[in-house]
């Protein structure tokens, strides 16, 4: 066995002078997150709902925020997509009389609070709201959530189709599609449904191909207390630091970042709702350079004193930096002994 650094250079990869990444060997990320502003706002402003039908009027105006994170990896030519972003568009509404005069305007929002590479293949939720909450603003609202909710799942299903394809690097394809799909005539549902159905197979497929290498872990947990005391540990860098004697940092604020396990692992939360969800950013120091898992902890108590956790950690390598191919076994035994039963033995929380 040759002595290191005197191995077969023909293995070996190197840097190279002018920079080059030949083949994309090396990891390459592109942060994507002003890219999908941009895209989001193109497929989703200026939408037309209705115009007309039962003397209402509807139409979005422009995507008013997109926040989370959004870029794509690449590894010898293999596109890693990764995003967990919410959206919100604003639109307004107008009610008629029989004889086209104005009866009344209204304004509200959609919120797409999770749109994400784990749900790639799923349809993401959507939340109506409006402003005036009386009964012609009620009536609106109604009708957008009925009209508007399938005509705005399938411009974010092109968003999740560019995003498998590379990102801005698929601009092209996705400056076609945007022209394509604002040209389909939405009165038309077999032209809506058959337009959903091909960009929902996209992104699975893309999903299937994407993901190899990479493993998820679903860990259900019970504890004897409320679920925000539980949700309060998770999040609070002195209990940690109690209850696994070793160093953390947490910050409590989405798009804040922590450092557990004397830095072991690191990441960043992604949404929080207090005493119930916590979605981070997650990997381990030893995991290939741009790699990140995502954790999604639920907390649900179905009773008083009884919180039941349900974990799900998706896009966690089979393999780490060094060659080692025991990640997602050492990952799911850390929750379940260094975290979950230490948390159950100091605070009493044992079932």
């Amino acid at each position: 066995m040759a002595k290191f650094g005197e191995g077969d250079k023909r293995w070996i990869v190197e840097e190279r002078p002018d920079g080059a990444n030949v083949h994309n060997w090396h990891w390459a990320e592109t942060d994507c997150l002003e890219w999908s502003r941009g895209l989001l706002s193109r497929l989703l402003s200026g939408l037309t709902v209705l115009d007309g039908e039962g003397d209402l009027h509807i139409r979005t105006t422009k995507v008013d925020k997109v926040d989370g994170e959004a870029y794509v990896n690449v590894r010898k030519g293999k596109i890693i997509p990764g995003y967990e972003i919410s959206v919100v568009v604003l639109w307004e509404g107008e009610a008629r009389d029989a004889e086209g005069k104005t009866l009344l305007k209204v304004e509200g929002s959609v919120e797409i609070p999770y749109i994400a590479d784990e749900n790639a293949d799923e349809d993401p939720e959507l939340r109506f709201t409006v402003r005036d909450d009386g009964p012609v603003g009620r009536r609106l609202k109604e009708a957008m959530a009925a009209k508007g909710k399938g005509l705005i799942l399938e411009k974010v299903r092109v968003y999740v189709e560019s995003m498998a394809k590379g990102g801005p690097a698929a601009a092209k394809d996705e400056n076609l599609q945007v022209k394509k799909a604002a040209a389909a005539p939405t009165s038309s549902a077999n032209n809506a449904a058959a337009a959903s159905n091909n960009a929902a197979e996209a992104p699975k497929k893309a999903k299937k191909e994407e993901k190899k290498g990479f493993k998820s872990i679903t860990l259900t947990e019970k504890f004897s207390c409320r679920a925000r005391d539980l949700y309060e540990i998770l999040m609070d860098e002195n209990r940690w630091k109690g209850f696994t004697q070793s160093n953390a940092k947490i910050s409590k604020e989405v798009g804040g970042e922590f450092s557990i396990f004397d830095g072991s692992v690191t990441g960043k939360n992604v949404e929080l709702q207090e005493g119930k969800l916590i979605v981070q950013k997650w990997r381990f120091g030893s995991w290939a350079d741009g790699i990140y898992s995502t954790v999604r902890i639920t907390l649900d108590e179905p009773s008083p004193g009884y919180t039941t956790l349900t974990l799900k950690q998706t896009d966690v390598p089979e393999e780490d930096r060094y060659g080692n191919a025991t990640v997602v076994e050492n990952t799911e035994r850390g929750w379940r002994e260094l975290i979950f039963n230490k948390i159950r033995a100091v605070f009493g929380f044992g079932i």
